[in-house]
């Protein structure tokens, strides 16, 4: 048996090693713009052409290389940045396999533009799919140069398998992010298509995650900073009110390299545990400084994975130092004795002490006192005032009524009364017994208790005119007194209960009248008894059910609305004719700056669907109109989705851009499970539904509605 085993040609393994280091036009950005970290540049400037599927140009002023340095740079497993095994456990650099530049080469068409501060001359370098093509001296500045056109020109499946523009572009962003993150002293400027897409100037943390995310950013951030021998923690985390649905803004650093770790994340989410809203992610910067030799970055080829001697021990720390800051800057409840007793006092009170609250008593009241109780001075109101007479009129006005006890009646003594109904004056004489102080104490209780009931229960004002008639000695609405009650001692108390149970007996109830109206109540309301006018209604404010003609048809009220408004928006894009609601005042919104480009990339197709910019700047956009169906205070939501989904190829990217869009805006803006609808709402989705092109599936491809025929539904009762 023949030999079989060999030794493959230098440019398949470099391709098959591309593989694994250049997965996308991303992978070339980090490794090119780590290069020049690692060279010591303090400018770097990345141009890009398509998402770098074209063009992806570095350069920096970092120190350059010799004309023999640059060849050998495009070597395997050629590097400057280690020279023993050892050297892997005190890494101070962003690279060191000596893998990148080569893979780069088997790959597509390279360029190298490169010089020293000592030489007087630079090198030129030439090379495609890792044949040297030229090398030649030139004058350039000090510094290096790398481009890197037509990516994956001899790798055609692998070029066919990138993602979209935006995509890519979204990857590439990620990358540049977390290399500016951790370089604040570095100036970063990144071009794209033409547009200055990031201006990066040298500054602190702060304020250069402030330049990536936008203005608005400053306002989330709460800084963290802890320091032990294991381990120094600093960097910002966001406000819980601030956390967002998608993942985007979180980042965890090592030694200054950008890391994922799943355990060091769930130590964040611990820590905000009981602030955050369901389905949000809060944001996080996070620098993690631990000693070299305590950890392994040599994981995988992207070095975005890496070990810890004591996990757990960073875990109880970055967790307990979140929780900290939070409560520090009072994001979260703390307790905290040393804090300033004055530190919430109200400005208007700020300087003044508290003083013991005194309470002021009337030591000459005696709550026991009918007099104080009933006396006319201390009513707030009166029923027998006339309200529609002026001041001089109530002046002028005799007192009907006096409430004292010493204007009580005594014995064989007229009484004028008022007959609250038709108010007029009753003298009426009545034989009153004269008794001790306590009756003529009940007595009044009496006339105060009837006064106060036909006070609270007011007739409407009638003029109380001064006609003067004798009263029968049977009217009922006249002021009579039980001599049952006028008995009454107030050491007897028992007596006043006696003839109670003789009460109502003689009460003649024939004649009674009821002033309400008698309601008939039934199962069901009067258009559900004996035949409904209503068709549809909901279940679980989630389905639409209609009765058809076979039967019954369930619709999912979410995918129909999607369909609704995609057929709508697509409608618009073609034949131009959307409505806009134009603004009062313009609605301006802020965004980090390689969202601005997003939109600015959509700017024509979203205004087809009926939005108005009025300018679109570096880290905002102003917004003149709004779409129909948009109100003011969506417009927000709706394109942030919108972005979203650009940036992560939701929906098919095989689609159009205004395919992609009028997805996006129907997704956005169609009904959510959970509302309430009401019978137009419903019958309007259930008619609409069925007057679109393709009503039975939804702009995603899923069903909208399903029938249940009327045998299925005799079967089911057969059973």
């Amino acid at each position: 048996m023949s030999d079989i085993i060999r030794l493959l040609p230098d440019h398949v393994a470099n391709q098959i090693a591309a593989g694994e280091v250049v997965q996308r036009p991303a992978s070339v950005v980090k490794e090119l713009v780590e290069n020049s970290v690692d060279a010591g540049a303090t400018e770097i400037k990345l141009v890009l052409k398509e998402a770098g599927k074209t063009l992806i140009q570095v350069i920096d002023n970092g120190k350059g290389m010799t004309d023999t340095d640059a060849r050998m740079a495009f070597e395997r497993h050629a590097t400057s940045k280690i020279t023993s095994a050892e050297d892997l456990f005190a890494l101070q650099t962003k690279g060191f396999r000596g893998e990148a530049l080569a893979s780069i080469a088997a790959i597509a068409h390279v360029e190298l533009k490169t010089r020293t501060e000592a030489a007087e001359f630079g090198t030129h370098i030439v090379i495609e799919g890792t044949k040297l093509i030229s090398q030649e001296m030139t004058v350039v500045p000090i510094g290096t140069s790398f481009s890197v056109k037509n990516l994956f020109f001899n790798i055609p499946a692998r070029r066919n398998f990138l993602k979209s523009t935006n995509v890519e572009f979204r990857n590439i962003v990620d990358e540049f992010e977390r290399i500016a993150l951790v370089h604040c002293n570095i100036h970063f400027i990144m071009i794209h298509n033409g547009n200055e897409v990031y201006n990066l100037p040298s500054t602190n943390l702060r304020q250069r995650i402030v330049n990536v995310f936008g203005s608005r950013t400053n306002e989330k951030l709460v800084p963290i900073k802890e320091s032990t021998e294991i381990v120094e923690v600093s960097g910002f985390v966001g406000k819980p009110e601030f956390a967002k649905k998608s993942r985007g803004e979180q980042f965890f650093f090592v030694n200054d390299r950008f890391v994922k770790s799943g355990y060091l994340h769930h130590a964040v989410i611990a820590a905000f545990e009981g602030l955050l809203k369901e389905s949000t992610h809060p944001t996080y910067f996070i620098y993690l400084k631990v000693p070299t030799n305590s950890i392994d970055i040599n994981i995988h080829p992207t070095k975005t994975e890496v070990k810890f001697d004591d996990e757990q021990a960073l875990y109880s720390i970055l967790r307990s130092t979140i929780k900290h800051s939070l409560g520090q800057f009072n994001v979260a409840p703390v307790l905290d004795f040393q804090r300033d007793s004055s530190f919430d006092t109200p400005y208007n009170y700020e300087g003044t002490e508290a003083s013991t609250p005194t309470i002021e008593v009337d030591r000459n009241f005696n709550p026991f006192s009918r007099e104080e109780v009933i006396s006319s001075d201390k009513f707030e109101y009166n029923p027998f005032e006339n309200p529609f007479l002026n001041t001089e009129q109530k002046e002028e006005e005799p007192a009907i009524i006096e409430s004292k006890l010493t204007n009580l009646p005594h014995e064989n003594e007229e009484v004028e009364f008022v007959d609250v109904d038709t108010g007029e004056i009753i003298l009426e004489s009545k034989h009153f017994n004269s008794g001790s102080r306590i009756e003529e104490e009940e007595r009044a209780s009496t006339f105060e208790s009837k006064v106060n009931s036909d006070w609270s229960n007011p007739q409407p004002y009638k003029d109380f005119s001064p006609s003067v008639k004798q009263s029968p000695s049977s009217k009922s609405n006249s002021f009579t007194r039980k001599s049952d009650f006028s008995k009454a001692s107030g050491q007897d108390w028992n007596n006043l209960y006696e003839g109670l149970h003789d009460l109502g007996q003689d009460l003649d109830v024939s004649n009674l009248q009821f002033e309400s109206e008698v309601v008939e109540s039934t199962l069901f309301t009067k258009d559900q008894a004996g035949g409904t006018n209503s068709r549809t209604f909901q279940i679980n404010r989630k389905y639409i059910v209609s009765p058809i003609k076979s039967g019954l048809v369930v619709i999912d009220q979410g995918r129909a609305h999607q369909r609704i408004l995609y057929e709508k928006f697509m409608q618009d894009i073609t034949d131009h004719r959307a409505s806009t609601q134009q603004l009062l005042f313009p609605l301006t919104l802020y965004y980090a700056p390689y969202e601005v480009v997003i939109l600015k990339e959509l700017q024509e197709l979203l205004k087809q669907t009926g939005f108005g910019f009025e300018s679109l700047g570096s880290d905002h956009v102003v917004i003149s109109g709004l779409p129909v169906n948009v109100a003011e205070s969506e417009a927000s939501i709706v394109l942030e989705d919108l972005i979203t989904d650009f940036q992560e190829g939701i929906p098919n990217t095989k689609f159009s851009q205004s395919d992609r869009i009028a997805k996006s805006l129907a997704y956005s803006l169609a009904v959510k499970t959970g509302v309430t609808l009401t019978e137009e709402e419903q019958e309007n989705i259930v008619n609409t539904l069925f007057g679109c092109k393709e009503p039975d599936v939804s702009p995603f491809k899923k069903p909208t509605f399903i029938t249940m025929k009327v045998e299925d539904i005799e079967k089911r009762f057969s059973l």
